[in-house]
């Protein structure tokens, strides 16, 4: 990992990213949310329907410290302590109150370590999945096949005072939302029907792992039977 280059989807354009205007109730806390990839970026700028703009950086991160949530070391368990941590779940009952607790205090990722971090963006469908996990409605091996149907994209943020002096801004272009915008909501319904059509009708449950289970057996990372199912 040396120079990366980075895109932003914004209603405006962004040259100069500055941390303190992050929102701190993000997937990741307060950061600055980039793509790879410039097509999705241009949806995401037309998120609500308004022309956007996508923003392009370059950002020198040979000696940044980057936490890679999909480098195969971690796990979904891990993203969702994240989500728990930093956005706001609809916690209903005391065994998503209790899954919270649980998966935070077992499974989440000291962050205050590093530059970058890289995973999963939790867009509606996303976000939807982890709250059935939560509460107790969606098995593990369900939610690891309905995030790789989805498709909805990885996003690298930065969250360290560090990497905001290393991004660069290199130029800024306009996207049409009458383009994007259907693209976007289209990524959303596409990754809803394919839960509905391929998730929803697994039998297999009775050979899976709900969150219940996993605090009534205080199931940790290493746990073989977790290691079972995240590993098909």
């Amino acid at each position: 990992m040396n120079t990366l280059t980075l895109f932003h989807g914004s209603e405006q354009i962004i040259e100069k990213p500055d941390i303190a205007l992050g929102k701190p109730n993000n997937d990741y806390g307060r950061g600055f949310y980039c793509t790879d990839d410039p097509e999705l970026a241009g949806e995401w700028a037309c998120k609500r329907g308004n022309d956007g703009f996508v923003n392009k950086y370059t950002i020198d991160a040979a000696d940044l410290r980057m936490l890679d949530l999909e480098d195969g070391e971690h796990m979904v368990l891990n993203w969702i302590a994240l989500l728990l941590k930093y956005r706001t779940f609809s916690l209903r009952t005391e065994i998503s109150s209790a899954a919270r607790d649980y998966l935070i205090g077992q499974f989440s990722v000291d962050t205050s370590d590093y530059d970058l971090i890289r995973g999963y963006r939790a867009d509606d469908s996303y976000f939807r999945y982890a709250e059935d996990f939560v509460m107790n409605s969606l098995p593990l091996g369900s939610l690891e096949l309905a995030l790789r149907l989805g498709k909805l994209g990885i996003q690298t943020v930065l969250v360290s005072e560090q990497a905001f002096d290393r991004i660069e801004f290199v130029e800024a272009f306009s996207v049409d939302a009458s383009c994007y915008y259907p693209r976007f909501t289209e990524r959303d319904v596409r990754a809803r029907r394919e839960y509905r059509e391929d998730v929803s009708r697994r039998t297999a449950v009775i050979d899976d792992i709900f969150i219940l289970d996993i605090i009534r057996e205080g199931m940790k990372s290493d746990d073989p039977r977790i290691q079972r199912i995240v590993s098909r």
